[in-house]
């Protein structure tokens, strides 16, 4: 008996008893981000509901967004994920300086997404306002709640940065990683159909 109990005490015996599949952390992201989709959604729907509605989309008095500042805006947020993906990759290797660099990289895309953002609020408030209709509403609605996905985003990935230059993170321990990873891959997509229906569908 006493050589049973030992032999199953042993790691290798332990380990086969590990829970196997998705974290209860992975799992929790991606019913959070679901649910962050659904509310983008709804409010897209919205705004084509309106829009087939309408006689005239923008409605008068209103131009069409410019698309010179949000194409640099895209071309700054969407490569993001790439550097996400490739600091996960790295810390599953151990390589913390690829983590480290990966989220430096996104941290600083991410905040010249956001001073862009602003700049085009700047402008476009100088024409319409939040309250100015209800094409306004959904516009700044909808822009600035993905702009807040983005801080929070940010708020993670510079986390996780100045956890990485205390020496946290390893190949056996980056769970946190890849959650953030989600979320911000999350952000890129929403970003793209932000992108094509207030900005180019307008134009169609």
């Amino acid at each position: 008996m006493t050589a049973v109990v030992e032999e199953a005490a042993q790691p290798r015996s332990l380990a086969t008893e590990m829970p196997s599949g998705r974290t209860t952390g992975w799992w929790g992201m991606v019913l959070f981000v679901t649910t962050e989709a659904t509310f983008f959604a709804a409010a897209l729907g919205s705004y084509f509901y309106l829009r087939f509605q309408a006689q005239q989309w923008p409605p008068p008095g209103i131009e069409a967004p410019k698309l010179t500042k949000v194409i640099i805006m895209t071309a700054i947020l969407l490569p993001s994920s790439l550097p996400v993906m490739w600091a996960e990759r790295g810390i599953r290797k151990g390589q913390r300086w690829r983590l480290r660099a990966g989220l430096a990289i996104t941290l600083v895309l991410g905040l010249a997404f956001l001073a862009m953002q602003a700049w085009e609020y700047s402008e476009d408030t100088k024409k319409h306002t939040f309250t100015t209709d209800a094409y306004s509403s959904l516009f700044y609605g909808i822009t600035t709640f993905h702009g807040f996905h983005v801080t929070v985003g940010l708020i993670m990935v510079g986390w996780l940065l100045a956890a990485s230059l205390r020496g946290s993170f390893g190949y056996k321990r980056h769970e946190r990683v890849r959650l953030t990873a989600i979320y911000w891959h999350f952000v890129d997509v929403v970003w793209i159909a932000i992108f094509l229906t207030l900005y180019v569908s307008p134009r169609l």
